[in-house]
C-alpha cells in the first residue's frame, strides 16, 4: 500500500472502533473509554502501518513491536482506571454542558478517530523506510523509546500508588518524578515520539514523523491535555494545587522552586 491508502485504512478502522467506544459509553455514561480507545487504536496504526508498508522488514518490525508495545500499555494502564473509577473530570464536565446530547458526543469520539489518524503519520514514515540493516539511528530510536516509555510508566505508577492511599484524597501527588514536573507522564509521552523521528531517518517522508511530537506537544499544552486538566485540579484540590503550580515547572522537569 502506498500511504495515502495506508492513511485511509487507518482511520476507516479508527472511526468503527470510536463508535463501538461511543456505544459503550452510551450505556455506561462513562466517556474516559475515548482515550481507551484512542492508545489502543494508535498502537494498533502501528502495526497496521508496519503490516502494510513498503519499507525493509526490519524498521518495519521495529515499529510493529515498539509502537505497538506503547499502545497495549497505555491502553491498559486507562482501560484499569476507566473501569475502576469514576468518570474523568474533564468529560464529567462535558456532560454537564452537553448532557445526553449524544451527537455531540458522538462526533467528539470520531474527532478522536481523526486524531488516531494524523498520530499514525510518523509510523507511515517508518513504515517506509528502505534501510535494511541495523544503524545508529535505530539504536538512538529504540533507547528513546526505553528511557520515555519507561519514564511514562514509572510516573503512571507513582500517582496510581498516591490515589490509592484515602489519606491522600484532596491532596496534590508530590512524589518522585512529580517533584519535578506537574506533568511527567505527558513530558515522557510528548518524548516518545521522538523515538520515531530516529527509527524514520533515511524514509524518501521522514519530514511526517514530525507531525508526531509537533502535534503532540501542541495538543498537550494548549487544547486537551495540561489545560483541561489543571483547571480540574484547581477545582477539586484548589490552593495546594496552585502553590503546586507556582513551585513546580509545568511539563519539562527541573528542580522546584521555593512557593513564596
Amino acid at each position: 500500500m502506498n500511504p495515502w491508502q495506508q492513511l485511509l485504512l487507518v482511520w476507516l478502522v479508527a472511526a468503527l472502533a470510536q463508535t463501538l467506544g461511543w456505544r459503550w459509553q452510551r450505556t455506561r455514561t462513562n466517556a474516559g473509554i475515548v482515550d481507551v480507545v484512542w492508545s489502543f487504536g494508535v498502537g494498533g496504526a502501528a502495526v497496521l502501518a508496519a503490516a502494510t508498508g513498503g519499507g525493509a522488514l526490519l524498521p518495519r518490525a521495529l515499529l510493529a513491536v515498539l509502537g505497538g508495545l506503547w499502545g497495549l500499555r497505555l491502553g491498559l494502564y486507562l482501560w484499569h482506571r476507566v473501569r475502576g473509577e469514576a468518570e474523568d473530570g474533564r468529560y464529567a464536565q462535558l456532560r454537564l454542558r452537553w448532557g445526553n446530547d449524544q451527537r455531540k458526543w458522538f462526533a467528539m469520539f470520531q474527532f478522536q478517530a481523526l486524531l488516531i489518524a494524523l498520530f499514525s503519520l510518523p509510523f507511515l514514515a517508518v513504515a517506509a523506510n528502505p534501510s535494511a540493516a541495523w544503524n545508529a539511528w535505530f539504536v538512538a530510536g529504540i533507547a528513546m523509546w526505553l528511557a520515555s516509555v519507561g519514564g511514562e510508566a514509572i510516573a503512571d505508577r507513582q500517582l496510581a500508588d498516591f490515589r490509592a492511599k484515602q489519606a491522600n484524597k484532596g491532596k496534590t501527588c508530590r512524589a518522585g518524578l512529580w517533584r519535578y514536573s506537574r506533568h511527567p507522564n505527558y513530558f515522557f509521552e510528548w518524548l516518545h515520539w521522538f523515538a520515531y523521528v530516529l527509527l524514520a531517518i533515511g524514509s524518501p517522508i521522514a519530514w511526517l514523523a514530525w507531525a508526531g511530537p509537533v502535534v503532540m506537544y501542541v495538543f498537550l499544552r494548549w487544547i486537551s491535555g495540561i489545560p483541561y486538566t489543571e483547571a480540574q485540579a484547581l477545582r477539586t484540590r484548589g490552593e495546594d494545587y496552585a502553590r503546586y503550580q507556582r513551585s513546580t515547572p509545568m511539563l519539562i522537569p527541573w528542580f522546584p522552586k521555593e512557593d513564596r
